[in-house]
Formats: structure tokens, C-alpha cells, sequence
């Protein structure tokens, strides 16, 4: 049973290995920086693919009443928060200034948790978040490729994942199911987007896209749509396996991967405080999964 475990703990990497550097490739290598578009069709092919998966039975879906949709449409408004500001991000920063950042979403957790839970501090815990804080604020000091608008889009994506990381632990409702969930997030998504994709100027810009036509682009985003449908049965599939701490592990390792590779994949201008930066971070979200393992003892 264990080596079931680990074979799916490592197909969950591949996929979100291959799918972050598919999305980094789209967005940066091709720069097709309309968000609206891009992410609306891998919203919209996510939908029609987990509807009909669990129309003929391939994944467990039960009917979702209205005032379960209407009751997690927050969730749904911060999940389109997080793939809009996470795809402006990506396009301009490199994968592991992106993750020192995204981890900073942790500390956005933890500040919820302790305004409005009153959750117990672990001291480890409390340790881990700093070191994630501390990263975040100074690696823009020394990032040589520092972008302003990608920062900037990287602080909105961070908050909208702390929050709606919160939101989903904490919604009350035990009738939805992870995958029900991501299911009104992806409909929502395609509804909210589409009405974006004109007043944002998306839809006008994608026309004059110079690989508009290109076989690569086009491979591009069917690929980033089946992968991101992929990453979510992976991360379903693991996180309904394992306990919060030997998924966390996964996350870690799988993003420990992503940017090792991806230097030998994109350009990156990267120096000594920058990586330090990254390393501190990625020490602190070690910890914080190491903590996890404390408050289950």
C-alpha cells in the first residue's frame, strides 16, 4: 500500500512540474499575457472535463444544490483572484521568485487564523512564517530582474491564496466535496472571465497576437488546460491518501524540483542575496511542514 502512496506522490510532481513550466512557457517564451483568455480556457476545459468525468463515473461527484454553489461563490471570487494575479505574475517573474512569494500566503493564513479563529501559536510555526516573511520582503532588494508590476500581481496572488486556503479548512458546509468545489470554481471562473476578457482589452490585444496561429501556441494551451485538469485529480487523489503533513511534504518537494529544473528551461539572472532569499524561504515552508507533524502528535 505504501509504494501506491509514493507512485502517486510522484505523478502528482511530473504533472505539477510539467504544468507550471507549460504555463511559464505560454506566458513568458510565447507572451501571451491575456489572463482572461488563457486562464478562462483552462477554466473552461477543466469544467467540461470534470463534468464529464463524473458523468460516466471516472471520479466521485454528487449534484450540487443551489445554496451550496451560492454559499461557496467567496471561494470561488478568490480562486479567480489567485489564477488571474498568479498568471500576471508568472509572465513577468521567474518560478522561484514566484514560490518564495506564493509562500508568503502563509503568513496571510496565519494572520486570519489568529484575527478571527484564535488559533494556538506554535512556536515552530510562528518561526517558519517569519523566515517565509522575511524572504518575501527583501527579495525584491536584491532581485536583479525585479519587475514591479509582476511584484505587485505576486502580492495579489499571494493574499487571495492565503485567504481562500482559510476559507476552504473552514467552510462550514460538509456538503461539497474537493472536487465539487473546484467544479462551481472552474464555472464561476469561465462566467467571470469571459465578461473580463473584453473591458480588460484581453480580447482585442489576443487578436493581434503574432503566434495567434502558431501550431506551437496552440499545443501550448491545450497542454496547459489537460495538465492543470491533471494537477487537480493528482492533488485529490494524493490529498485524500495521505495526512496534512505527508502532503505538505509532496508540495515541498515538488516545488524543490520545479526550481532546480527550471533554470536549465528558462532564462534566469539570479544572484548570491536573491538565492539566499529563496533558500530561507523554502526552509521556512520545511518547517512549517514539520510543524504540521507536532500538532498531530
Amino acid at each position: 500500500m505504501q509504494w501506491k502512496r509514493h507512485i502517486t506522490g510522484v505523478a502528482f510532481s511530473i504533472v505539477f512540474v510539467v504544468s507550471y513550466f507549460t504555463n511559464k512557457f505560454v506566458l513568458s517564451v510565447l507572451k501571451f499575457t491575456y489572463p482572461t483568455l488563457f486562464q478562462g480556457w483552462q477554466t473552461f476545459i477543466g469544467a467540461v472535463l470534470l463534468l464529464l468525468s463524473g458523468k460516466f463515473g471516472w471520479v466521485e461527484m454528487s449534484r450540487i444544490n443551489r445554496s451550496a454553489a451560492l454559499s461557496w461563490l467567496p471561494g470561488s471570487l478568490l480562486f479567480v483572484g489567485k489564477i488571474y494575479a498568479g498568471s500576471r505574475a508568472l509572465s513577468r517573474i521567474d518560478i522561484p521568485i514566484f514560490f518564495t512569494l506564493q509562500n508568503s500566503s502563509h503568513v496571510v493564513s496565519y494572520i486570519i487564523l489568529k484575527v478571527f479563529h484564535r488559533e494556538k501559536t506554535q512556536w515552530l510555526k510562528l518561526i517558519s512564517i517569519c523566515l517565509m516573511l522575511l524572504s518575501a520582503i527583501n527579495l525584491p532588494l536584491h532581485d536583479l530582474q525585479f519587475d514591479y508590476s509582476g511584484y505587485l500581481w505576486a502580492v495579489g496572488h499571494l493574499l487571495c491564496v492565503g485567504a481562500y486556503r482559510v476559507f476552504q479548512v473552514h467552510y462550514k458546509s460538509s456538503n461539497l466535496s474537493d472536487l465539487e468545489q473546484q467544479c462551481i470554481n472552474y464555472l464561476f471562473s469561465v462566467l467571470l472571465l469571459a465578461i473580463a476578457a473584453h473591458p480588460t482589452g484581453d480580447l482585442t490585444g489576443a487578436m493581434e497576437f503574432p503566434s495567434l496561429q502558431s501550431h506551437t501556441f496552440h499545443c501550448g494551451c491545450c497542454a496547459s488546460a489537460l495538465l492543470g485538469f491533471l494537477l487537480l485529480l493528482a492533488t485529490v487523489k494524493l490529498k485524500s491518501g495521505l495526512s496534512l503533513e505527508h502532503f505538505g511534504v509532496w508540495i515541498f518537494l515538488s516545488k524543490i524540483t520545479a526550481m532546480f529544473l527550471s533554470p536549465f528551461i528558462f532564462y534566469m539572472d539570479i544572484n548570491t542575496p536573491s538565492l539566499i532569499c529563496v533558500v530561507i524561504s523554502h526552509v521556512g515552508e520545511a518547517l512549517l511542514v514539520y510543524s504540521h507533524r507536532d500538532s498531530q502528535l
